[in-house]
């Protein structure tokens, strides 16, 4: 029998402290104080008999019973979600809400958007472009219902999917007409000479950057800017004799156009698998299932 004790309030609360692993950060995003927030807590641990947080550093990290509670309590209000969207809708379809990493956004979307639209589904639709962790925490909140990006670690995916699409890797780009071209040779240790934009920590392709870096003797670069926009990095590399570690698929179409060319870096050690993330305890609807369909035919198309 449920509890009737534990209140959606209770829920809300515990969710965003483990997303923020802040109680300040939590009482922030809530619109509350940060004492409200230490006493709907309580109060939750109270009732489950278990203690959900524990102290690290000058935040809060989620025990083992709060991971086993973190996956149902999601689940929860994912369905409360799902429920609110499905009223007063009036003729339109179930909405689409997707995420997607700006790889996936710049090559992908836009074709398999358009497939989408010739389906006629009147549904809602919503895309939002972000770091992977971001995209996958509004994923089990029920705020999106798939995310479209790399495989994320495994400590990263539970009680989450995720369904093969295609693979790509990171490249390192310049400007046409950058001096690396002109070099006879190339000398992976001349990149130290230039200001090189990185993937951020935390980002989903930044292992693998890291772990090929390493193999070519190099940590780190003396003139560094991490960034996750892919508007910035663009713009800056387009401008500047720069060179830009970044995903296939964001330049894809400066590639083609001419606009950026690629360093002879082989990056195959790079690659990684890119594809659907959804709930494993929510089933899709229609509408999702046919984007996911027009999403195929898209990678068919483009050949990946």
């Amino acid at each position: 029998m449920i509890d009737s004790r534990v209140r959606f309030r209770h829920l809300r609360t515990f969710i965003e402290a483990a997303r923020q692993r802040s109680i300040g950060k939590a009482a922030e995003v809530l619109h509350v104080t940060q004492p409200a927030v230490s006493k709907t807590i309580r109060e939750l641990e109270e009732i489950l008999g278990v203690k959900l947080f524990e102290k690290e550093g000058r935040g809060v990290r989620v025990t083992r019973y709060g991971e086993v509670f973190l996956h149902h309590a999601g689940a929860s209000i994912a369905a409360i979600q799902q429920g609110i969207d499905s009223l007063d809708r009036g003729n339109s379809g179930p909405p689409v809400r997707v995420g997607a990493l700006p790889t996936v956004s710049a090559r992908i979307m836009p074709r398999a958007m358009a497939l989408f639209l010739k389906e006629d589904t009147d549904s809602p639709i919503k895309v939002v472009t972000g770091e992977n962790m971001v995209l996958l925490d509004q994923l089990r909140l029920g705020v999106l219902d798939l995310v479209i990006g790399r495989l994320a670690a495994p400590e990263h995916m539970s009680g989450l999917h995720f369904d093969y699409l295609y693979s790509e890797q990171v490249r390192f780009a310049v400007r046409k007409g950058h001096p690396l071209l002109a070099a006879a040779r190339f000398d992976f240790a001349a990149l130290r000479d230039y200001i090189v934009l990185m993937p951020p920590t935390g980002s989903v392709i930044r292992p693998f950057v890291d772990r090929f870096l390493l193999s070519q003797g190099q940590a780190s670069f003396p003139r560094a800017i991490e960034t996750v926009s892919d508007s910035f990095g663009r713009a800056f590399v387009l401008d500047y004799d720069a060179v830009w570690i970044i995903s296939e698929g964001v330049i894809d179409r400066e590639l083609a156009a001419g606009r950026l060319e690629l360093l002879p870096v082989d990056t195959a050690d790079t690659r990684g698998a890119v594809g659907l993330t959804t709930r494993e305890d929510t089933p899709t609807n229609a509408s999702v299932d046919i984007l996911t369909r027009t999403l195929r035919e898209t990678i068919a198309e483009l050949g990946l």
